[in-house]
């Protein structure tokens, strides 16, 4: 464990996918929440406040995000970071926890309670990548830029102009409000993806890596996941429309119908953290 950050404590696991960063605060059972592409756990940072008096609450940095670190040229794909998360568990001896995620992040969570059912004791799923929906249309405008080589110039004009990150070109639709992202926010999400040229390119391998095979081939399993599964899903989200939610529900055996947020947008757990946090709790403690 090192540092403390507020009533959170910022640590490392050593895993054989690298050395993962991640926070906690809380004690109790195991809530471990998993943030999408460009973010890292600074994301879920009211989650962990909100829920510390009910979980263990523990927010990753996925692979090339945030602080972890890891070995050049690794696999950084979906389902490589789904197998990331179970190394986590068994580093921290962790037998079964609630599973929490968002956009990138919600499939990693699809993946990883399809291939480990035993360790699921509750799923949550807000936004995501989910089935053939990935890349959404409206990333891939982000996507063919990355393949392009622009990523680096993107970062940075986003860093050196914090107006650009929450433009309606960039993540400003990820926001209901993207005045609400603050310029220490966009630093603390953005800066660690620029940090070295390593880093930049491992970013770029997880975009260009984004391919719907991987969720497409856990469909049989989630078709007898029996964990029970809260579906909380923003109404007005131009990457993951609300059809995705019903078709979870229809899947996931163990999902409860699907709660609609009206004009919420991608980064709700963020912007709407206090009427997420009342949902999320009332499904953990049932």
């Amino acid at each position: 464990m090192n540092d403390k950050q507020g009533t959170s404590t910022i640590c490392h696991a050593e895993t054989p996918s690298g050395r993962i960063s991640y926070v906690e605060a809380g004690s109790g059972p195991v809530a471990l929440f998993v943030h999408g592409v460009l973010l890292n756990k600074h994301l879920w940072r009211h989650q962990l406040a909100g829920l510390s008096d009910i979980r263990r609450c523990i927010a990753i940095d996925l692979l090339a995000h945030g602080d972890t670190e890891i070995a050049p040229e690794q696999d950084v794909s979906v389902t490589a970071n789904a197998k990331m998360l179970k190394e986590v568990l068994d580093a921290l001896q962790l037998d079964q926890i609630d599973v929490v995620g968002n956009d990138s992040g919600g499939g990693i969570a699809q993946i990883f309670a399809a291939l480990n059912p035993e360790r699921v004791r509750s799923l949550t799923l807000t936004n995501c990548d989910t089935h053939d929906n990935w890349p959404p249309e409206a990333f891939k405008p982000f996507v063919e830029m990355v393949a392009g080589g622009g990523l680096s110039k993107t970062l940075n004009a986003m860093l050196s102009d914090k107006s650009v990150y929450r433009s309606p070109g960039a993540l400003g639709p990820a926001y209901e409000h993207p005045e609400t992202a603050t310029d220490e926010d966009i630093e603390i999400y953005l800066r660690p993806l620029v940090r070295t040229e390593q880093r930049t390119r491992d970013v770029q391998r997880f975009v260009e890596a984004f391919d719907n095979k991987h969720t497409r081939a856990i469909e049989p399993q989630l078709r007898a996941l029996r964990a029970p599964t809260l579906i909380a899903w923003a109404a007005d989200d131009i990457y993951f429309p609300t059809k995705w939610a019903h078709w979870l529900a229809g899947t996931i055996p163990g999902a409860k119908p699907p709660v609609e947020l009206e004009g919420a947008r991608l980064f709700f757990p963020e912007e709407r953290a206090d009427e997420f946090n009342r949902l999320l709790r009332n499904h953990l403690i049932a």
